[in-house]
């Protein structure tokens, strides 16, 4: 059996990177998926790789009728979503004192806004379900080791990171005695498009080089906790804040 057998899942952001791992790694451990992004074609394409237990949707995480848009579709074929992957995000990156508005405006929106509009429509469905009775419902949050790192040239990415750390401590809080568990996990630096070419560059090779292993992490190394907060065997964890970065930020 697989790990999340029986489960209907939202991913969020599932047009490349760890978005479309998720979503790959969550159809083979059992579970029916959602996956939602701007770029239709691409999630398309993946479900179409997937098979019939996977569902492609439009998706602007902004967008509270977009998100409630997604959800429908989501019960429509599937029922209830019970497993929320709450992972879109973006980098707009450079020194602040230079950034534009709008780059500002779309790093938070999407990175913060968005993930709380996907994690309340989520919830609020849940509860409607019965969610406090069976407490199957299970939201991740995905966020970042920059959330408590310091650095320069991408400070409002890190700090909506923050924000979303704290998020998930409250919303799991405000939402514990609706048998809703809320999880965030802080990965660490992969290799995905929302770093661009930076990793191979020479200021990139020297980042690398100054971590203790001096390694890039694969997205397979999120795998075990991903699948740990997402399925039943996280019954009783819930406001919990971990990173996984191969001890990059050490």
């Amino acid at each position: 059996m697989g790990q999340l057998d029986g489960r209907v899942a939202l991913v969020t952001g599932a047009s490349s990177g760890l978005g479309a791992h998720f979503a790959r790694l969550m159809v083979a451990e059992g579970a029916r998926v959602v996956m939602g992004a701007r770029r239709a074609d691409r999630v398309a394409a993946l479900a179409t790789e997937l098979g019939d237990r996977a569902l492609a949707v439009s998706l602007d995480v902004t967008d509270e009728a977009s998100t409630i848009a997604a959800y429908d579709a989501a019960e429509a074929r599937f029922g209830t979503v019970d497993t929320i992957v709450a992972n879109a995000g973006q980098s707009n990156a450079g020194r602040s004192t230079d950034l534009p508005m709008e780059a500002l405006r779309a790093t938070i929106d999407t990175n913060f806004t968005g993930l709380f509009l996907t994690a309340r429509e989520g919830a609020r469905r849940l509860m409607h379900a019965g969610a406090r009775d069976g407490g199957r419902g299970r939201v991740v949050l995905i966020g970042s080791i920059t959330a408590h790192l310091t650095g320069q040239g991408d400070s409002p990415y890190a700090a909506s990171k923050a924000a979303v750390a704290h998020l998930g401590r409250n919303l799991a809080r405000e939402w514990v005695r609706q048998g809703i568990n809320v999880n965030v996990i802080q990965p660490g630096y992969i290799r995905t498009e929302i770093g661009g070419e930076w990793w191979d560059t020479a200021g990139g090779q020297r980042q690398i080089a100054g971590w203790h292993r001096r390694r890039m992490m694969p997205a397979d190394a999120l795998d075990a906790m991903l699948l740990y907060f997402a399925s039943d065997a996280s019954l009783h964890v819930t406001g919990s804040v971990i990173d996984v970065d191969d001890g990059q930020s050490l």
